[in-house]
């Protein structure tokens, strides 16, 4: 698989910035953390860098999850679409027995981040691919995440919370909330950003 030209992934990260920046349907904590995210969010690139593709098994369900629908973030997807295939995509969760094959149908692909191409100590941006029928166990994490999804409906739970949320929408998981996502019939890509202690893994909460 050819290295990708770090340049070249720069101004596709600026179409989900844009998104960031127009922060639609979204609540007043949202709003908040996505402008922190952005004030640290350096898309520098160093002259030579590239991104490798890790050939993950989950990049299976690109296609589908890139399927094209009106006014579901089309510009997002075709920004990405040479390259989503080429990206960094890794499962990092230790194996589960009541989850066969999950580390197969599920990855993600930071592009900013502590061991990203774009390196930060400060936050994390990146995607989320999940196949269909995928359940992502409750988990948690020491830093503020949000979501924003890209495609599929799938139905995301945060505390005593469950709700189906739809292309378009904004997820916020505070700091050390368990929460979960359930997919469908299709497969769920969305975008993520985390702040706060970036360095520590998520973790499985049960």
């Amino acid at each position: 698989m050819d290295a990708i030209p770090l340049s070249k992934i720069a101004e596709p990260i600026r179409s989900i910035r844009d998104h960031f920046e127009r922060r639609q349907r979204i609540d007043d904590a949202t709003g908040r953390e996505l402008r922190h995210v952005l004030r640290e969010l350096d898309l520098a690139t160093p002259g030579g860098a590239t991104v490798q593709g890790s050939g993950h098994s989950v990049i299976r369900h690109l296609e589908p999850a890139l399927a094209r629908r009106p006014g579901q973030l089309t510009d997002v997807i075709d920004a990405f679409r040479p390259f989503f295939a080429g990206l960094p995509w890794r499962y990092s969760y230790a194996s589960r027995a009541d989850a066969p094959g999950l580390e197969l149908n599920m990855g993600w692909a930071e592009l900013v981040g502590p061991v990203a191409p774009f390196r930060s100590d400060t936050v994390c941006l990146g995607f989320t691919l999940i196949g269909p029928r995928i359940n992502y166990p409750l988990h948690w994490h020491p830093a503020v995440e949000v979501y924003l999804v890209i495609n599929g409906t799938a139905i995301w739970t945060a505390g005593q919370q469950s709700a189906r949320r739809a292309p378009g929408e904004y997820i916020l998981h505070p700091s050390k909330v368990l929460h979960a996502m359930r997919t469908e019939e299709e497969p769920l890509l969305a975008v993520y950003t985390w702040s706060g202690d970036v360095n520590t893994l998520s973790a499985y909460g049960d």
